[in-house]
């Protein structure tokens, strides 16, 4: 074990590092999938500055839906940015070893960043029910006073909600093990290396799931009923699609964010004989949708690729303009 142990008696051994070995079963070649995953960052590093330079720039996307767009951008940054470096620093250069408060700190990251993204979907779902249901309510409803609002209580609840779990974790007793089977501090990966009871960490973490992302995806579900409801009253058939397709990109997010949570959740409980699915599923849930939710969106909605078209445009005459030669 290459952790230093601290103490005299076996009893009182306490681990000062994790090594986190990667990949289950395919630690020999897991190196090889470095580049896709640095590819995954960097172009969800790429594609959230883009939607936040764009939002910023282009006067005709100073609407309260594009201001959440553009605070999820900073959420899926931060999440990406969470686990990213420190898993291709394991694949490039065996950087495998990390600390306790890194761990620990790692854990609460990703909880509150996943825990924040769940709370924007709610918030972009509450925006739709409001322009749907009650259009001629939504300006004096949906104002800059309430995105600030909102925002703020989504980092609070989170950033509050999150802190029983990396907490709790760190007061396990790492007395034996110390090499994690995953290639990020994930709660249930760390307290499963304790030489205490760790069912307190278990019933924690469910607990603040349901609370929080249970809560959300209940309310979510809740808006597109009401959604549902009100667009089949339409007389006309084609104003019912149009107040869908507005929708569209926000349900397909919301459909591959939270059945993925629920599949690693069924994995875990079911303690599954492949360790290596709920492993790659937990690190594909925190890198795809930072880079899937940017593309969607722009794919799927007329004035964010006309905003792109703007910026590039506006770009490429500056840069004319410098190069031009002076008279």
């Amino acid at each position: 074990m290459s952790a230093s142990l601290k103490g005299s008696n076996s009893s009182n051994f306490q681990v000062s590092e994790f090594i986190l070995m990667g990949l289950p079963g395919i630690h020999s070649w897991q190196h090889w999938l470095s580049l896709p995953l640095a590819i995954l960052y960097l172009s969800a590093i790429g594609a959230n500055i883009l939607i936040l330079v764009t939002i910023c720039q282009d006067p005709a996307l100073q609407q309260p839906m594009y201001s959440f767009l553009g605070i999820l951008s900073v959420v899926d940054m931060g999440l990406a940015t969470t686990i990213m470096p420190k898993i291709l620093a394991i694949f490039w250069f065996d950087a495998k070893v990390i600390s306790l408060p890194e761990c620990f700190a790692q854990i609460y990251a990703i909880h509150c960043f996943v825990g924040m993204e769940s709370g924007i979907f709610l918030c972009m779902a509450f925006d739709r029910y409001i322009a749907i249901c009650h259009p001629l309510r939504y300006p004096s409803i949906v104002t800059k006073a309430l995105i600030l609002r909102a925002t703020v209580l989504m980092v609070l609840r989170n950033s509050l909600f999150s802190l029983p779990v990396p907490v709790l974790a760190a007061q396990r007793n790492y007395c034996s093990r110390n090499e994690i089977e995953h290639c990020l501090c994930s709660n249930l990966g760390v307290t499963s290396l304790a030489c205490d009871d760790r069912r307190p960490n278990s019933i924690c973490q469910l607990v603040l799931a349901w609370l929080v992302m249970g809560s959300d995806l209940g309310l979510i579900l809740l808006s597109y009923i009401l959604i549902l409801r009100s667009v089949l009253k339409l007389n006309s058939a084609e104003a019912a699609s149009k107040a869908l397709s507005t929708c569209s990109s926000h349900l397909i997010l919301i459909l591959f964010f939270y059945t993925v949570v629920v599949v690693i959740s069924a994995t875990h409980l079911a303690e599954t004989k492949a360790p290596l699915v709920p492993v790659l599923l937990n690190v594909l849930h925190n890198i795809i949708p930072p880079s899937l939710n940017p593309m969607v969106y722009a794919l799927r909605t007329k004035e964010l690729r006309a905003g792109f078209q703007k910026v590039f445009c506006l770009s490429l005459e500056k840069k004319t303009k410098h190069q031009r030669p002076s008279p």
